[in-house]
């Protein structure tokens, strides 16, 4: 008879980031995902830029540089 510390140290590791990992029907999670869909064009419009960019480069959280090179790669500019 196996203790429940054996019987944890048995199940297979699954590394979620993976790519092709198994996600049991678990849709992606998105920081912005609530609140892109009642916001006006551009604020949808920067919310897909920053989880495109934080899929390009597998970041959960991107720092305020990273916002800067998001939002200025949409053109916009001080």
């Amino acid at each position: 008879m196996q203790t429940a510390i054996e019987q944890q140290n048995s199940r297979t590791f699954v590394d979620r980031r993976a790519q092709g990992a198994p996600r049991d029907g678990v849709p992606e999670r998105r920081q912005f995902t609530a609140s892109v869909t009642n916001a006006n064009p551009a604020i949808a419009e920067l919310a897909e830029a920053v989880d495109q960019y934080k899929l390009r480069h597998h970041r959960r959280f991107i720092t305020f540089d990273e916002l800067y090179n998001v939002i200025s790669g949409l053109g916009y500019h001080k």
